[in-house]
Parts: C-alpha cells; structure tokens; sequence
C-alpha cells in the first residue's frame, strides 16, 4: 500500500520565485574618471560652494571695475609700418600723431583770435597742459589750423602716452572740454582718442540694454525648456559664476598686459552660451539618470550623487570634449598681432574655463544637494518631466530609413 505520507512524498512541491533583486548596478557609480570627480564633488558640496565662494569673493571684487579699467584701444597691427611712423610722429613732433587730442573751437559771433575766442583757448590749453599724458599743444594757427572764414579754429595737444592712456584722458577730459564752450563759442573734443572713447561708451551702454532684454527672454525660455523653476535657473548659476570670475580676471590680467574692453563683450556672450548649453546637456541627463530601475512599480529610484555619476559619466565627456575644442581653436586667435583682437580671445578663453571649471565642480554639487528637488516648482504642462521630443525622434526615423537621400 501506498500511504498518504509516500505519496506526498512523491508529489513534487513548487517553491514560489522571490522578486527579482535591483541589480546592485542601480545603486553602483559607473566607472571613469569623470564619473568619480562629479560624484566627490556631490558628496562634498559644503568644500566645493566653500572654494567658489572664495574665487567669486576675490575675483568679483575686482569685477566692478572691469569697463573703466580695461583698454580702449588696440585696433593696430603691430610691427606694421604705420604704427612705426605713428610712433615716430609722437616722438619727434611732440605728440602730434594719430591719438592726439584736437579741440575745435567755433564761434558764430566773432572770429578765432579775438577776445572771447582766445580765453576759451587759455582755458583749454590749461585744462590740457595739466595733464602729463598731454605733450606740446599747438594753438589755432591761420593759414593751417583756422578756417578760411576764421570762425574755427582747431587746438592740437599732442599725445605723451600710448594709444590705450590717451583714450583713457579722452574719458576723463572730454565733459570737461565741452565744458568750456559759452552761449556763442562751442568747445567740441575729437580725433582718434575721442573717438574710441565715445565708441566703447555706447558700446557698453548698447550691450547693457541688450543684456537687460536678453536675459528675461533666456529665462523663459529655460523654464519652458526644463519645466521647472529650480531646473531652469541652473544654467544661469553656471553663467554667472563664468561671467564674475572671468571679469576679476581680465581685471587682473590687465595690470600685467593692456585688455581690450571687448574682451569683456565676447566674454559675456560666450559665459551666457555656453553656460546654458552645457547645463542643457547636464541637467537633462541628471533627470533621467534619477528616474527609478527596474520601471514604474517596484523600481528603485538611484541616490543623488548616483545620478551624478551617470551623468558625469556619460554627458560630461561630450561637454569636456566641446570646452577643449573651444579653447584650442581660440588659441590661434592669439597669433593675430592687433591687441584688441587678441585679447578679445583671451576674454573669450577665460569665460570658457571659467564655465567648465563651474560645470564640473559647482554643478555636481549642486545637483548633488538638490537630488529630485531639481523637479520642484514645476510648471502644469511639464510633471513627466521628460527630455523626449515625439517630433525630432520622427524627422530622425526620417533619415534613419533613407540614408543615402
């Protein structure tokens, strides 16, 4: 017989599977060396804002300074043949070359000479004479510097400093200059000096008004690109932090070497563009790099400095590889012998330093820190929160299935 115990014995029993385990891969950093530096930098944000605090304290306090400080000149080609000759004028004719001060006095109720005219001229031959990057000054001369109607008269002060000093008098002189006119006599300041000075005045008063149009536009644009507030405003962390520390730069690099006031336009364009076009890059990655393994229900969702890693990992080496390419196509830029145009790529080579060094330092940390709070203050349209666009993914099934068209 067989009894109950032997045929159970023989019944073959089904043992019910356990859950499949989150592979510990979820919870593990990818390996590579930029991988490992952003997830340090995200497990020590106290160290990393701590540094940058120090280099934006020490280098915007020069900041400020960087319009009034930085060159106005430097449009020559050096060892060229006319800056030679202009060199040569300024030393053999007391200063008359092409960076000299010119006054024109006019007057419309006498003629250049009387008595009027001639304190006018006393007056500015003082105010100039004081000045010792001012060398000879040759008054109104008839027969050369006086009109054939004798109403105008030019006063020539002759240039005893370089090209960028003597923009900078035309700065300091030139309200001064037109000061001295009266109800009959106008005082008008020109030649090159005054010129340049006048044009990089309005060309920072045109760049600021740019700048005060184009940064609400940036913004709307970031907040409906990311969807979210907090995300958004990661971008113009990384700007702002490029655009300080490279203006104290270009501050202090002045005192060793003359830098265009230009370089500082180009510096702020390229602190703005590249600033939000890595952070593009970063955040988004960051994004998808937090959303739960393994799916929606039962899945995992990796620690910050986890994600960190996966983005650093993967993003950042195309973002590395885009910085250096800026930099080594800038460095031919510095073969160029006019100055300005030379230092302008300096300006644009520090902003690019100075962005990379944020986006792989003070980004993680703060993506770090933040961790899903990166999401928060999310508009109504955007909760998924995903970095997916249904039109580009057709147009690219669209070359995917006729290559050779």
């Amino acid at each position: 017989m067989i009894t109950r115990a032997d045929r159970d014995e023989h019944v073959p029993t089904t043992a019910v599977a356990a859950p499949p385990a989150v592979p510990p891969a979820a919870q593990t950093p990818p390996h590579g060396v930029l991988a490992r530096w952003a997830a340090w930098s995200a497990m020590h944000m106290k160290a990393v804002l701590g540094i940058w605090l120090l280099v934006l304290v020490g280098l915007g306090a020069a900041a400020p300074s960087v319009f009034s400080s930085l060159a106005g000149a430097g449009w020559q080609a050096n060892g060229s043949e006319s800056v030679a000759v202009r060199d040569f004028a300024q030393e053999h004719f007391g200063g008359d070359a092409s960076s000299a001060i010119q006054v024109v006095i006019h007057t419309e109720d006498g003629t250049i000479g009387d008595r009027a005219t001639t304190e006018v001229i006393e007056d500015a031959t003082a105010l100039l004479s004081a000045d010792d990057r001012i060398a000879d000054i040759m008054p109104p001369t008839p027969g050369v510097t006086v009109s054939e109607d004798g109403r105008t008269g030019i006063l020539i002060a002759g240039a005893a400093a370089d090209t960028d000093d003597m923009v900078r008098l035309a700065d300091d002189l030139s309200d001064r200059i037109t000061a001295l006119g009266t109800d009959t006599i106008d005082v008008l300041p020109t030649g090159q000096s005054m010129l340049w000075s006048d044009f990089n005045h309005a060309n920072h008063d045109a760049m600021m008004k740019a700048e005060m149009m184009s940064w609400p536009v940036t913004l709307l644009i970031l907040v409906l690109a990311f969807g979210s507030l907090v995300a958004a405003g990661l971008p113009l962390m990384l700007t702002l932090a490029g655009l300080v520390a490279s203006a104290g730069a270009l501050v202090l690099l002045n005192m060793v070497t003359p830098i265009s006031v230009w370089a500082m336009n180009f510096a702020l364009m390229f602190a703005l563009a590249l600033g939000i076009d890595y952070a593009l890059f970063l955040v988004a990655r960051f994004r998808d790099a937090l959303r739960p393994h393994g799916g929606s229900h039962g899945g995992t969702t990796p620690s910050a400095s986890v994600a960190v890693a996966a983005t650093y990992g993967t993003a950042g080496k195309a973002v590395l590889l885009s910085g250096i390419t800026v930099l080594i196509s800038l460095s031919a830029v510095l073969l160029v012998p006019a100055p300005a145009v030379r230092t302008m790529a300096v300006g644009i080579m520090l902003a690019v330093v100075f962005v990379l060094a944020a986006s792989f330092t003070l980004l993680p940390a703060v993506l770090g820190a933040l961790g899903e709070k990166v999401n928060a203050v999310s508009l109504p349209f955007a909760k998924k929160q995903e970095h997916r666009s249904p039109l580009f993914a057709r147009w690219a099934g669209v070359l995917q299935r006729r290559p050779l068209v």
